[in-house]
């Protein structure tokens, strides 16, 4: 299976650390986040990953080649130029995600106790074309789930902002749940992305 870590992010609340390594090299219970990462994918059964990199990239990409790529195939999305956020990551990405299959993607900052194996396995019965792992726990932005768990949209509640492709949609009549980081896709999400 195949698996994308986001590991670009500048680490901005992770500062002084950040100042002079990536967040994903972070040590956490004596090893790096994207150690921690890495064994989880692997253990879930995920044995071809791309991590995406942007702030220190090189330290990213050394501890990955001292490490011998943890004896799976590992590749790199360079983003070096200009950090893609979210749906830019994932869709440079989409030349690694050539099989057909549904794919993990992993915020290299997430420590879980998922099973993502059924997490896999939850999304191919569902039918759907993602599968987000959310839960119910305080934040500034929540997305929108209808009863039927059907994404609807998106509010910061700092802001007030509201994002739904629903016209007029009320964030009080629905679920709001934070997402957690993780996600299946079908590759069929990249005809849904325009340049």
């Amino acid at each position: 299976m195949k698996a994308m870590i986001f590991a670009a992010g500048l680490g901005t609340r992770l500062k002084p650390l950040t100042d002079t390594m990536p967040k994903a090299l972070v040590p956490v219970a004596g090893k790096p986040l994207l150690q921690h990462t890495i064994e989880k994918l692997i253990a879930g059964g995920f044995n071809e990953i791309i991590i995406n990199v942007h702030h220190f990239a090189d330290m990213i990409v050394d501890f990955v080649e001292t490490n011998n790529r943890f004896g799976i195939r590992i590749e790199f999305s360079d983003e070096r130029e200009k950090l893609l956020d979210t749906g830019g990551a994932i869709k440079k990405a989409a030349w690694f995600f050539d099989d057909d299959q549904p794919f993990l993607i992993h915020n290299v900052d997430i420590l879980s106790n998922i099973d993502l194996r059924e997490l896999v396995g939850h999304h191919q019965e569902s039918l759907s074309m993602a599968t987000l792992v959310c839960s119910t726990r305080e934040t500034s932005r929540y997305l929108l789930f209808d009863e039927s768990n059907r994404l609807r949209g998106w509010i910061n509640e700092k802001t007030g902002e509201v994002k739904s492709p629903m016209p007029n949609i009320k964030p009080i009549e629905y679920q709001k749940l934070a997402f957690s980081g993780i996600h299946v896709m079908q590759p069929a999400i990249f005809l849904f992305m325009q340049d």
